[in-house]
């Protein structure tokens, strides 16, 4: 059983919000909190396998909430919040939240494939222990990319994914001017709130990728939630086409979609990385890459939250280097001079 503690102010949503673990035979509540005090207290005494948190208490927000409890344990919290307070929430995940899910989507006419979804992803979260240590110095192979010109870099991340892109925001140089295209899992839906809460890391601009818009240069694209981003080509000109196919690797949107539809249309211009994240989404995609010529990377071990998807990719034999997150601007600089 995975022992749950729920803390919100609303007892209407800590009921909601038990009725619906409750509905899974695999959790059970072993407590309630309902102000942020209240949830330090619980948490440090009950010791549960997973918390579920809201943003906006009394005497203690979940933020603070976060820092107090990570600082002596590491329980995995995910955040459970409403859209008003979806940037708080984003911010979260900086201070070690691992997922986060808005409070409308838990109603009664939740269909029963989100209902999996969702049981699934805190089944695994709940076996995390969150990294609280300094990524660590990493010596790798150094890749020649000649004298060829580099159009588009793609880049797949889910679970840590969040904290992972505002560091590599913040170490990227200001004068990158090759489009960035990134498939971030967003189970909570709030992509407009991701993209103005990662732009505040970046002077590039950060914007959500539009049907039949060309990837241009300096800016950063992310694909919008519940569709399937794709790069098509059509003669010379390159431009995103979103499909409503079912899901791959149980993610919509999934990078391999991405990975696949770019390397198709960019050929060896192109350059792919694989964040942190759980599952196997974008291992394929990176083979698809590797294979019209592009350039593969993904994150190490030792930085990633979850090793997941950069493990699959590094499994496939396809990945050109394995680096620490905070290598990879400027390997991704250096590769795209």
């Amino acid at each position: 059983m995975i022992k749950t503690l729920i803390a919100d102010d609303s007892a209407l949503a800590r009921e909601i919000i038990r009725d619906f673990l409750e509905e899974d035979e695999s959790f059970t509540v072993i407590g309630e909190a309902y102000d942020g005090e209240d949830a330090i207290s619980k948490i440090l005494s009950l010791n549960p396998d997973l918390v579920t948190l809201d943003i906006e208490m009394p005497k203690k927000t979940g933020l603070e909430v976060i820092e107090s409890v990570l600082k002596v344990t590491n329980i995995p919290i995910v955040v459970i919040s409403s859209h008003g307070s979806a940037k708080t929430a984003y911010e979260a995940t900086l201070k070690g939240a691992l997922e986060f899910y808005p409070k409308s989507i838990f109603s009664s006419d939740m269909d029963d494939e989100k209902k999996r979804e969702i049981y699934d992803t805190l089944k695994r979260i709940s076996g995390i222990k969150t990294r609280r240590e300094n990524f660590p110095s990493f010596n790798n192979t150094i890749i020649e990319s000649g004298k060829r010109k580099i159009n588009a870099v793609l880049i797949a991340s889910s679970t840590g994914g969040p904290k992972a892109l505002a560091v590599f925001f913040n170490l990227l140089p200001e004068n990158f001017k090759v489009p960035i295209i990134i498939v971030q899992h967003n189970t909570s839906g709030f992509d407009e709130s991701f993209v103005q809460w990662l732009d505040t890391y970046t002077i590039l601009k950060v914007k959500l990728a539009e049907e039949g818009e060309a990837p241009a240069a300096g800016n950063v694209y992310i694909a919008h939630t519940d569709k399937h981003l794709e790069v098509k080509r059509e003669g010379d000109r390159i431009f995103f086409h979103y499909n409503n196919s079912e899901p791959e690797n149980n993610q919509k949107p999934a990078a391999d979609v991405l990975f696949r539809t770019a390397a198709e249309s960019y050929g060896d211009s192109l350059i792919s990385i694989v964040l942190t994240g759980m599952g196997h989404d974008g291992a394929k995609g990176t083979k698809h890459v590797r294979d019209r010529g592009g350039i593969t990377l993904a994150q190490d071990e030792e930085s990633s939250l979850i090793y997941g998807m950069p493990k699959a990719a590094r499994d496939t034999g396809c990945v050109d280097m394995v680096l620490p997150l905070e290598k990879i601007p400027q390997e991704l600089l250096r590769l795209t001079q």
